[in-house]
Order: C-alpha cells, then structure tokens, then sequence
C-alpha cells in the first residue's frame, strides 16, 4: 500500500493543478488474475513507448514527447525492483529531425555491464531525400546522465528508408542490433507498400541487417541476414541459451509474407525458416510485424496474419531455441483483430497483448496460456481505448518475477497519454 500511495502522489504531481491523491484501481477478472493501475511518469504528449527488463532487475520505460516548437524528445526513466519509479524523466535526445511514426518505434536496452542503450529514426538530411531516415544508436555509462555521441548504425549512406530495430545483448558490454535496411531498394522507397507498385524479389527490395556496437561506438559484425523482407513491419528479438533468436515478416517473389525466424549461432545466422506456414499472400505490407519472448530454449512467437482474408492472432512454441516450431495456435480471429502484438515468457506462463477494433471502439487484450501454449489460462479485456487506428501505436509487454507489466498508448484530451497496468496471476 506505501509503494501504491507513492507511486500515486508522484503521478499526480506531475499534472498541473492536481488536487486530490488518485488510488489505483485494481480489478479481479475471471480467472481470479490481479489487475492494477499502473501509474507512469510519462507527460502528457508522450507516445510511441517501449518497455525492457534489464539485467538488473529494473523495466526500463521510453517514449518521444513534442518538445518546443517542431522538435520532438526522447527520454526515459526507470521501475526498480523495490516498485519504485525514478520520477523525473531524463533526456536521451532532442531533435526538429526525429522521426516520429506509430510503428517504428525507438527502443531502450541495457547491458550486464550497466551501460544503458538506445536508438532512434533520424531524417536523412539534403533537399528531396523525401522518406529517408537513418537508424540513430546512443549509448550511457553513468545511469543516463550523458550519452555517447550518436552513431548510425549502417555504414551504406544511401538516402533510403532503416528502420524497425530489434536489441540484444551481444556480450557484458555490447548491443546488438537489428534493422531493415533500404539500401538496396531503387525508385520509391515505399515499392510495395501500401498500394505501390512491389518490384521484383531480390532486386531493389529491402533486406534485413544485423551488426554490434560497442561502448566506444564501434561497429562490428555487420551482415545482411536476409536479402528480401517485407518493407515496415517490425522485428524483434529474445535471448535463448543457445543465442539470440530473431523473428521478422519475410517477403517471396510470389508476395507471400509470412513470418520466418533466425538463430545467431557464434559468429554467424542460421538459415531463415518459416515460424508456420500461413501462406499469407498479399502486395503491400501489413505494417504488423511479430514479437518474440524466451526462456532457456523454450521460445513463443506472436504475429498477425490475415490469410484467406480471416485476420488472425496466432502463437508458436518452440522447445529447441527455434530450430522447429509446433503447429500454431489461434489466439483470436475475425474482422475486429488488428494485431499489434507483444509476448512474454517465463517458466510459469506465456503471456500475449494485442489490440481489436469494432463499432464500438479499440480493445487491449491481454491472454496467458501454458508456457508451451498446451491450454489457455486466461484471457481479459484490458481497456477500452479512447483513441482509434494508428494513434494507440503498439502495446508494450514484460514479466518480472511472474508479474506481467503492460504499457499503451491512448488518447486523452484530444492528445496521446501513456497507460499501464501490473496483472498478478492466479494462484
């Protein structure tokens, strides 16, 4: 109750003539699982979040704010393990040159070393670059009081699209990182996305790359991991015992994007393989990428598919680090499901966030299911969103110590405002 009445008063002091103290609310769904009111310390304006568990302990929370004029803020701020939030926000990077979309969104990582990490989309700059963005990496030594010179992240220096980053730690005191990568793709960067004219696979298309960046900003390991992927939808990737596994939308000649999944085995990615088979055939792309979770060798994916014209959430267990994945299991269907997935996994449950949207509005869903996806434990209605279509962006998701912690985006007050919420399990 001290930490819930602190956490309280912090939220409430940070908005301008508050005179009451709000308690969280806290509900019991059906399945007897816990939900709490999770008070950010995010500003009103903030969107575009994402949330990370570091090697500490401590979930690691950003967002891009509006900040004097045209310019836009990255920052961040911190949960410790004692429920605490570190309630005044700090800066990573201020820019009139960010690039702010729904969906391709920075991220925030950190390193057993404490180095913290992070990245942002940066506008390529010279007149008539039009959607040319770069991928942004900082880094910071001292808890986020300073950081590192900015570095991008590709050494090709084309004036053509990089984004949709996935991080992991590649040693104590290294990040990985991957991204799509433009730089191969001719004419309109935007070929084969929404309505354009797709070219043919393997020429001008966009592929996935992958390399390491050290505390010096050195940048090694750079390879293209896949040579034709599909253009906006994200990547993402989780930490197994046998190295990071890497899940993304691939793209065929014959425009099936279905969602495949890598291992970097040592020094080099093991061939791309198909998570499950949708054979989701179509032009353009779906900006509805995968999530991926881990533990040990045991991996879940989520994605969105809407093959056969049926718009699909589905999962897939994989018992051996993503070498093989059993056959999936259909989370939701129907004309309401928008995608936007998150997952997370640990040795008691999966757990999958994701969005619908009907006549009557958007929905977050939040369902945990066996951690090899055997039977499903419980699925609850989240929230009923204020806001509609992109605006509420992507929902963030992590467990900590069987907790499961959820963060999204809404509309308040005509602006975006971040939400949260803390779902203590059954039992």
């Amino acid at each position: 109750m001290k930490t819930t009445t602190f956490a309280a008063i912090a939220a409430c002091a940070l908005l301008a003539g508050c005179q009451q103290v709000p308690q969280p609310e806290t509900r019991t769904d059906a399945a007897g699982n816990t939900l709490t009111q999770w008070p950010l310390p995010a500003p009103a304006g903030a969107a575009q979040p994402d949330l990370s568990l570091a090697p500490d302990g401590r979930l690691l929370l950003s967002w891009i704010r509006p900040f004097e004029k045209d310019r836009h803020a990255l920052q961040y701020t911190t949960f410790d393990r004692t429920g605490h939030w570190e309630w005044t926000p700090k800066m990573i990077a201020v820019g009139a040159s960010m690039v702010v979309n729904w969906a391709d969104t920075p991220h925030i990582a950190a390193t057993a070393d404490g180095t913290l990490w992070a990245h942002w989309l940066q506008k390529t700059r010279g007149e008539g670059e039009g959607h040319a963005y770069d991928v942004i990496a900082s880094h910071s030594t001292d808890n986020g009081l300073t950081w590192s010179p900015p570095v991008r992240v590709h050494d090709d220096g084309k004036p053509v699209e990089h984004g949709f980053v996935s991080f992991w730690p590649a040693a104590r005191d290294r990040i990985g990182v991957a991204w799509l990568d433009g730089r191969n793709t001719t004419g309109d960067a935007h070929a084969g996305h929404e309505g354009g004219e797709a070219t043919a696979a393997g020429t001008g298309m966009t592929s996935l790359r992958a390399a390491s960046i050290d505390t010096a900003s050195h940048i090694a390991d750079a390879v293209e991991v896949d040579a034709t992927v599909c253009d906006c939808c994200g990547t993402d990737v989780a930490m197994t015992t046998r190295g990071p596994l890497l899940v993304y939308r691939d793209r065929t000649a014959e425009e099936i994007r279905d969602i495949h999944a890598t291992r970097l085995d040592g020094d080099a990615w093991g061939a791309p393989r198909a998570v499950h088979d949708d054979g989701w055939k179509i032009a353009a792309c779906p900006v509805n990428g995968p999530a991926v979770a881990a533990a040990d060798d045991n991996a879940v994916v989520a994605w969105y598919s809407a093959a056969s014209d049926v718009p699909k959430v589905q999962l897939a267990h994989s018992g051996d680090a993503g070498d093989s994945f059993a056959d999936a299991v259909v989370v939701d269907e129907g004309e309401a499901v928008q995608g936007r997935v998150d997952v997370a996994l640990d040795a008691r449950q999966a757990w999958v966030a994701w969005l619908r949207e009907d006549a009557g509005g958007q929905s977050l869903w939040l369902a945990r299911y066996a951690p090899d996806l055997s039977r499903e434990l419980s699925r609850t209605e989240v929230a009923k969103l204020q806001g509609r279509g992109r605006g509420t962006g992507f929902p963030k998701l992590v467990v900590r110590d069987g907790e499961a912690f959820l963060v999204w985006t809404d509309i308040a007050n005509g602006g975006p405002q971040l939400q949260g919420v803390r779902v203590v399990p059954a039992g």
